[in-house]
């Protein structure tokens, strides 16, 4: 009788081997589902940039305030009629120099 439950015990294992382990079984479906959950926050990640760019492509394209404002922005550009004022942050300009100068 003991023979027959260990063979029994056997014969369970090595039917349930496959469904765990195997090349279908349930950790690599759990993997699987991982890795496209993964993905898929990947992807609505990149869709949000994409239309970003998407509404920065149409706007460049439809007018001129969205050039100028790149323009100003990324390249410090400005009209010739504007003056142009810098502000100082704090500790610049408090007319100390920055390495002191020997006597």
């Amino acid at each position: 009788m003991k023979r027959l439950a260990a063979v029994l015990a056997v014969l369970l294992l090595a039917i349930q081997w496959p469904l765990w382990f195997g090349r279908g079984g349930w950790l690599r479906a759990w993997d699987l589902q991982r890795q496209l959950d993964s993905q898929r926050s990947s992807n609505s990640a990149l869709e949000v940039r994409n239309a970003a760019l998407s509404a920065e492509l149409r706007s460049l394209q439809q007018g001129r305030e969205a050039i100028e404002e790149r323009a100003r922005e990324d390249l410090h550009l400005m009209r010739g009629d504007e003056v142009f004022f810098q502000q100082l942050t704090a500790g610049a300009g408090d007319g100390r120099p920055d390495h002191p100068t020997s006597p």
